[in-house]
């Protein structure tokens, strides 16, 4: 009899097992996609090579905190096979949510290089060759650009749907995982619904509304999604689900903030996106949404989201943020929201096992103070 308990993997080796099973789980999507003509297949190609280089956070995240979960307990080759599975959907769900995302933002890059929309879009040296051979409008290939990408995400959505649906656990822990999944979805969607809606009048600004919206559109899937899902394959109580999805919501909060941050004071270089990204499109932000209630603000109004914003606009504006107190404001928010999640995790309850608590907390070292 071949012996089906495993060892708890960490680090690098932890990355390189999601790296490859994400590729196991596009490569065999890719193999069925040859059917449907070679532009799809092309398409296919192109996203394969864009989903590769990102941080992997959610996916550490989760595998982390499984191993973490089952530090004390025989966990079998089969059930950590299914772990490993969950996590490479994860990181494909966060993939459409970025593909989606950089079209609704109009944005062409995504860590610093052409996103699969400024690909398509003629905005390598390939694709404006082959745009200029055959005499297509840069109108017209932004449109089948920005098209595809959405069809892509949607690909990829179902691909994520279809591990959870398919996970090889019982009824009742597949069932968990799928509420889960909708209920993440949701919330995600409903987010960045409202973070559009913001970013274009149509929906009256106030600071927790704000905050709301930040926490629904990146909270429920970057940290609470990864945390439970981890508590469920297993095979933990609900108790300890719902604690691990409350950190998980003060992390999330945090990394978003912290996020707005970046896009604000940051470097492009170091966070990979447009400068000034946020304020040019008119983002409402934590930042924005207190710099609202102060003296500043009816000079950032004007600058912000203007059609004749310049680098020196968003040097002005990043100017009026610090001197309000904005900046100082969110910095503070961010240390509230890891301290609430400290104590969670540092709780005499008994609830979340020391060994979990320990990992997590290597993820706020890395959060706090993060530079991309």
């Amino acid at each position: 009899m071949f012996d089906t308990t495993v060892s708890h993997t960490t680090g690098n080796d932890t990355t390189t097992e999601i790296e490859t099973e994400i590729r196991k789980i596009i490569d065999a999507r890719a193999a069925r996609s040859g059917a449907y003509g070679v532009h799809f297949l092309e398409l296919c190609d192109l996203a394969a090579a864009q989903l590769n280089g990102g941080k992997l956070l959610r996916p550490r995240l989760l595998m982390g905190a499984f191993d973490a979960l089952t530090t004390e307990r025989t966990v079998t080759a089969a059930t950590r096979s299914v772990a490993l599975e969950i996590a490479a959907a994860v990181e494909i769900l966060h993939f459409a949510f970025l593909l989606h995302d950089d079209i609704i933002d109009e944005d062409l890059l995504r860590r610093g290089r052409p996103n699969l929309v400024g690909h398509l879009a003629g905005k390598t040296s390939s694709a404006k060759q082959t745009a200029m051979e055959q005499g297509i409008s840069d109108a017209r290939r932004l449109h089948w650009a920005r098209s595809s990408g959405i069809l892509v995400g949607d690909l990829m959505l179902t691909i994520a749907h279809q591990a959870f649906a398919r996970a090889r656990v019982s009824e009742e822990y597949r069932l968990r995982l799928l509420d889960l999944l909708d209920a993440t979805v949701t919330e995600t969607l409903a987010g960045e619904y409202c973070d559009v809606g913001l970013a274009d009048g149509c929906i009256t600004p106030d600071l927790e509304l704000v905050l709301n919206m930040t926490r629904m559109k990146t909270a429920a899937y970057t940290f609470e999604l990864p945390l439970r899902v981890a508590s469920i394959i297993c095979g933990s109580d609900h108790r300890l689900e719902q604690q691990l999805g409350s950190v998980g919501r003060h992390l999330g909060l945090a990394f978003q903030l912290q996020d707005d941050l970046l896009s604000a004071f940051g470097q492009s270089e170091t966070h990979g996106k447009d400068p000034y990204s946020d304020f040019r499109e008119g983002k409402e932000t934590a930042l924005i949404a207190y710099a609202r209630m102060t003296h500043a603000w009816p000079s950032i109004e004007q600058l912000i989201g203007a059609e004749e914003f310049s680098e020196e606009s968003g040097r002005r504006i990043q100017n009026l943020l610090i001197e309000c107190g904005a900046q100082q404001f969110v910095e503070s928010m961010v240390q509230d929201q890891i301290r609430a999640a400290l104590s969670m995790l540092s709780a005499h309850d008994g609830v979340v096992p020391t060994a979990v608590s320990q990992f997590i907390l290597t993820f706020v070292d890395a959060l706090d103070g993060r530079r991309a």
